[in-house]
């Protein structure tokens, strides 16, 4: 054999070797139960650099924020209103100063809360009588007459 020529079945790559487990006599392992030694241990999170303790969400913020009272003066007196209070008179204001986009939201919010019994609604007989003469002659065809 040359010093060129390798033994079949040798080639340049590193040995592989396989770790034995030792297992602990008695210990259950197996899916959703891992060894203790890789368990969490008390007191210590599993994500430590997670949400901390006390931290508030945006809905929280936002709904304490909403609900803050805030002190306003009006005709000389001042009252304590939540300053989601104080956005709705402040669109208020706005929309009967003629702002169109403060009407618009001011009036979307209010139809939000308006209940829905019925999108249609009681006509009146008079009123009845005349959209039937006019659907009538809407209906009628060109040649013909009363």
């Amino acid at each position: 054999m040359s010093s060129d020529e390798k033994p079949p079945g040798s080639d340049n790559k590193p040995r592989r070797y396989i770790r034995k487990r030792v297992r602990i006599q008695g210990e259950d392992v197996g899916y959703g139960k891992p060894p203790k030694a890789h368990q969490f241990k008390p007191g210590k999170s599993g994500n430590p650099k997670g949400r901390p303790k006390g931290a508030k969400s945006r809905k929280t913020i936002l709904h304490e924020a909403a609900n803050h009272k805030i002190g306003i003066r009006k005709n000389g007196k001042t009252r304590r209103i939540t300053s989601l209070e104080g956005i709705f008179f402040k669109l208020t204001e706005n929309a009967l100063k003629g702002d169109v986009k403060s009407a618009t939201l001011l009036l979307n919010q209010l139809a939000s809360f308006a209940p829905d019994s019925g999108s249609e609604t009681e006509i009146h007989p008079d009123d009845k009588a005349v959209l039937d003469a006019y659907l009538e002659e809407r209906q009628r065809t060109p040649g013909e007459k009363a």
